[in-house]
């Protein structure tokens, strides 16, 4: 049996293993290893034991024995080293509690999840599976050409120019670098072009003449900001009531010139390059077409074969077109040569149009083409033109296409030429 005076030595604890409950308290420090200050306190008492705390239940500690008299002397190391133990077991019981408690968690917001998705399902089918082409980087398409804007959309807005279509207006500037161009009627039975500019803003486009208030449907699928000389103050004040933006020269704006060539009021240019620096870009929350989604089969040709048409306005004006390779062109335009627009598709709309309530200076009616409602469209492409019904629910809405079997029609993406013909005045030859 081993003497009293001479203690054991208590096994130091194994690193990486798990703490457990000691199996045993060790005894308290004999007098000989207590402290001196400890023995010259010989009035000192022991406090009375701490009265055991409840137990909670499913957590009760194993119970400790005595220490038995042959596991050597009471010395403050070993009753260090036992309170040690004890309180790393105690941290070890409480993170096994919170452990299930996470558990028991997780597992309910799942079930809970699973529930949902469940009734979710009731009403709404599955999303597709996500595919390498939709994970992809997302690009975003014109609203004019329908083709991707691989650098992202431009800072500026989209301007629509007035631009003269008369020979006094030649030759015509910038229509080469426009998105899309629209040709409608004013008085006298003449035309004036409504040219698009996005992707590009040229620092020279003209010659730019005054606004009409049927620019208010022209412009307004793409918040297009109008450029033009002037216009009169009724037709102004329209455009501007419709939140449609004006950079006109009789306000003030910057940007405009003088043709030397020509004379008033043919001979106006306009920097887009100095407008851009004031016009803020508003939202486009439309494609001012509906075009065609990349990859979809081809569309089977119904339509009547073409390669010249006529576009008639009035007695006084007609476009004549014709089909030079894949692109549809103008062959009595007033551009410079090879400075033209060059289409990939041509339409034509046919519209009402009505009176605006005011006069020229000369004292002609100034008409109003009224472009929203609905009625009859042909769709040139390639070597045919394929006739459907358009569809405008208002000014500012875009332009939908329905074929006559009742399906949705789309336009492929590219340059487009809207002819915007008058309805029943107006008519279409086919060469």
């Amino acid at each position: 049996m081993p003497s009293r005076s001479s203690p054991a030595p208590t096994p130091a604890p194994t690193p990486g293993r798990r703490c457990r409950w000691p199996t045993a308290r060790p005894p308290r420090p004999t007098t000989s290893s207590r402290s001196a200050a400890a023995r010259r306190s010989t009035t000192h008492r022991r406090a009375p034991p701490t009265p055991a705390r409840p137990r909670r239940s499913g957590s009760r500690a194993p119970r400790r024995p005595r220490q038995p008299a042959s596991a050597g002397p009471r010395t403050a190391d070993t009753y260090a080293e036992w309170h040690r133990r004890r309180r790393c077991a105690v941290r070890h019981a409480v993170r096994m509690k919170l452990r299930s408690i996470v558990v028991v968690s997780v597992t309910a917001l799942a079930l809970s999840s699973c529930s949902s998705s469940s009734s979710d399902d009731q009403k709404k089918p599955d999303a597709p599976d996500a595919s390498p082409t939709s994970a992809a980087p997302a690009v975003e398409l014109s609203p004019l050409t329908g083709k991707p804007m691989t650098k992202g959309r431009p800072a500026n807005p989209v301007f629509v120019v007035k631009i003269e279509n008369t020979s006094a207006g030649a030759p015509q500037y910038g229509l080469d670098k426009a998105d899309l161009v629209m040709e409608e009627l004013v008085e006298g039975g003449l035309t004036r072009l409504a040219a698009f500019f996005y992707s590009s803003i040229p620092s020279k486009v003209g010659h730019v003449r005054s606004l009409r208030t049927s620019d208010i449907g022209i412009a307004g699928p793409v918040k297009g900001q109008i450029v033009a000389s002037g216009g009169a103050n009724g037709a102004y004040n329209k455009v501007e009531n419709a939140g449609i933006k004006v950079f006109s020269e009789d306000a003030g704006s910057p940007g405009f010139s003088s043709d030397p060539a020509k004379y008033r009021p043919y001979n106006r240019l306009i920097n887009l390059k100095t407008i851009a620096k004031e016009a803020k870009r508003k939202t486009i929350k439309n494609t001012y077409l509906p075009w065609t989604p990349a990859g979809a089969a081809a569309r089977t040709a119904t339509g009547k074969p073409a390669t010249t048409a006529t576009v008639r306005f009035s007695n006084a004006t007609s476009t004549s077109w014709k089909l030079d390779g894949a692109k549809w062109q103008r062959t009595n335009g007033h551009a410079a040569p090879g400075k033209d627009f060059k289409a990939d598709s041509m339409i034509v709309v046919f519209a009402r149009v009505g009176d605006a309530g005011y006069t020229d200076p000369a004292g002609n009616p100034v008409p109003e083409t009224v472009f929203e409602g609905k009625g009859e469209a042909m769709v040139f492409h390639g070597g045919q033109v394929d006739t459907v019904t358009w569809k405008k629910p208002s000014l500012d809405e875009p332009l939908t296409f329905t074929a006559d079997d009742g399906s949705a029609y789309t336009i492929d993406p590219g340059k487009v030429f809207i002819e915007l013909v008058p309805k029943g005045a107006g008519s279409v030859t086919l060469g």
